[in-house]
């Protein structure tokens, strides 16, 4: 795995963006960007680089499922929808999807 793992976060609730954010900078090697809505992913995805990309709530089915095409379509990358279950899940989940891409 590399040295550093670079997540985007999309949550359109704002409390849940910021705890998921500070639960994934928790751990050594990763860093993580938010963002709230589905154009701040899309412009957050054109100016940086991510490993992973996370859904979290509030987005509809349909919203999901355009946002996970667009980013397979346009950058090949994991996609994983992240409701919740604790900060154990989330690493499991990461390092699962992060093995599956290499």
């Amino acid at each position: 795995m590399n040295d550093s793992v670079s997540i985007l976060y999309v949550e359109h609730n704002p409390e849940l963006l910021e705890v998921m954010l500070r639960v994934i900078h928790k751990v050594e090697h990763w860093k993580g960007l938010g963002a709230a809505d589905d154009d701040a992913a899309k412009t957050a995805l054109e100016n940086h680089e991510f490993d992973i990309v996370l859904l979290g709530t509030g987005l509809t089915t349909t919203q999901e499922a355009a946002l996970t095409t667009y980013i397979k379509n346009e950058y090949n990358m994991p996609v994983i929808q992240h409701y919740g279950g604790g900060s154990g899940l989330l690493q499991s989940e990461i390092l699962n999807a992060l093995a599956q891409k290499q």
